[in-house]
C-alpha cells in the first residue's frame, strides 16, 4: 500500500509539522488472515474466462467448453505445484470450510467400519471443531488435545491420544489466530506408522510457508483461494492417491471430481486459484523474507509499549501473523481508537461474538487476557509505514 521510509528519514528529527513524514494512505489493512484482496494479475486472468471462454468444463463437445476444461487441469497443476502434490489428487471444492467437512466427515463415513474414533486440537477453526462436533452426535467419540501454553501440540501426548479404534486425526498446519505452526509431519509420521489418517488444514499456510504433502506425511489437505490473494468461493481438498485414503461423497449430483464432489465446476475462481497459487509458488521466498522484516519492525515496536503481551510460540510461526494481548485495554475499543486501520479483535469467524477467543482460552490466557488481545496480520500489500503508523496510533491510544 505504502513504500516504506528511508532510514535517513526515519531517523532525522522532527522541529515542525512540515518535518514529520506523510502518513500512509488510508484505509490500511492489517487484516490478511481473514481474507486476502485478490491480486490484479489474478483478477485479468479469470476475467477471460467469465467474458469470453465461459463455456461449462464439462462440455467437452465443443471449443468452448474444451477451453473451459484446460483451463480447469491447468489450474489443478498449480495448486497442486504448491504443495508438492499431484495434479490428480486435487479436488475443488468451495473452500477451506467445504474441505474440510469433505475430508473429515467423508473419512469417517468411509471407515466406521474400522472404529469411530477422531482425534483434534482445541483450537482448531471453527470449520473442523463444528463438524467434529456434529459426527459426535452420529455416535463417532472426539479427543480434543489441549495445546501448550505457546499454543503448539505436543507430540507426546498426541500419540498418547491415538487408539486402535482412531481413523482418523485433524490438526491445522497454522492456527489462524495466534499464526503458530503445528508440528504437522512429526504427527504423520505418527499416524502413518499406525494406519490412520492425518487430515491437516492448510488455509492459513498455503502461500505463507513451503508446504509439501509428501514431508508432512498428511492423506488430506484443505486449502482456501481467497487466503492466497485469489476468489472468494473456491478451494481445494489434497486427497493422497491411496486405497487407504477412502472418502463418502457429502454431495449428490453429477459425479463430478471423481464422485467426490458433484457441482457445475466455476472454471473463472478455478482460474483465479490457479493463477494465485502461481504466484505464490513463485514468489514465496521473496515475499517472505520482505514480510519477516516487516513482523520484525511491528514486534520491536509493540515490545516497546506498556502492557503488551505476544501470544503464542514466538519462533515457530509464519511472519505474517502478531497476535498480542494488552493490559487494561479492551481490544475492541483499542480497535475503535485506530481510525483508517483495519486489525482484528479475534478471528473472522469469531469477530461478532463478545465471548473470549477460545484459541486464546486454550492456551492459557485469561478473560480479560483474551478479551483484550489483537490479531495484525501482515501481507503483499504491507508497507513498513504501514507498520509505522499502527504503531504511532497505538502509542495515542495507550497514553
Amino acid at each position: 500500500m505504502t513504500e516504506a521510509l528511508t532510514p535517513s528519514r526515519a531517523a532525522a528529527p522532527c522541529r515542525s509539522a512540515a518535518d514529520l513524514p506523510a502518513p500512509p494512505a488510508l484505509p490500511i489493512y492489517l487484516d490478511y488472515a481473514a481474507t486476502t484482496p485478490v491480486d490484479p494479475r489474478v483478477a485479468q486472468k479469470m476475467l477471460v474466462y467469465m467474458t469470453e471462454k465461459f463455456g461449462n468444463p464439462a462440455s467437452t463437445s465443443h471449443a468452448f467448453g474444451q477451453d473451459a476444461a484446460f483451463a480447469v487441469e491447468r489450474a489443478r497443476t498449480q495448486v497442486a505445484a504448491l504443495i508438492g502434490a499431484r495434479a490428480g489428487d486435487i479436488v475443488w471444492t468451495s473452500g477451506a470450510t467445504e474441505s474440510n467437512n469433505l475430508a473429515i466427515k467423508g473419512a469417517a463415513h468411509a471407515n466406521r467400519a474400522k472404529g469411530r474414533h477422531l482425534v483434534t486440537v482445541a483450537t482448531e477453526h471453527k470449520a473442523v471443531l463444528d463438524t467434529m462436533r456434529r459426527l459426535e452426535g452420529e455416535g463417532y467419540e472426539v479427543t480434543y488435545l489441549q495445546p501448550q501454553a505457546n499454543g503448539l501440540v505436543d507430540p507426546a501426548a498426541f500419540e498418547a491420544a491415538l487408539r486402535p479404534d482412531t481413523i482418523l486425526a485433524s490438526v491445522m498446519l497454522v492456527n489462524n489466530e495466534i499464526g503458530v505452526i503445528q508440528p504437522v509431519a512429526a504427527l504423520g509420521r505418527i499416524c502413518r506408522a499406525r494406519g490412520i489418517l492425518l487430515h491437516a488444514d492448510a488455509a492459513q499456510a498455503a502461500g505463507k510457508m513451503p508446504v509439501d504433502v509428501e514431508q508432512l506425511q498428511v492423506d488430506l489437505l484443505s486449502m482456501s483461494a481467497h487466503k492466497l490473494y485469489g476468489p472468494k468461493g473456491i478451494g481445494a481438498l489434497y486427497v493422497r492417491n491411496d486405497p487407504q485414503v477412502r472418502l463418502e461423497a457429502q454431495m449428490d449430483g453429477g459425479g463430478h471430481e471423481k464422485g467426490l464432489r458433484s457441482g457445475t465446476l466455476p472454471s473463472h475462481q478455478i482460474v483465479g486459484m490457479g493463477e494465485a497459487c502461481e504466484l505464490a509458488r513463485l514468489e514465496l521466498a521473496g515475499e517472505t523474507t520482505r514480510i519477516a522484516a516487516l513482523q520484525e519492525r511491528l514486534r520491536s515496536g509493540l515490545a516497546a509499549l506498556p502492557g503488551v503481551r505476544f501470544n503464542g510460540d514466538m519462533a515457530q510461526r509464519i511472519p505474517h501473523n502478531v497476535n498480542v494481548s494488552f493490559t487494561g485495554a479492551g481490544a475492541g475499543a483499542l480497535a475503535d481508537k485506530l481510525p483508517g486501520i483495519a486489525v482484528s479483535a479475534g478471528s473472522a469467524c469469531n469477530s461478532a461474538s463478545a465471548a473470549p477467543s477460545y484459541v486464546l482460552r486454550a492456551i492459557g490466557l485469561s478473560d480479560a487476557q483474551a478479551r483484550n488481545a489483537m490479531r495484525i496480520s501482515l501481507g503483499r500489500y504491507t508497507g513498513a509505514a504501514d507498520v509505522d503508523y499502527l504503531l504511532r496510533q497505538l502509542r495515542l491510544a495507550l497514553r
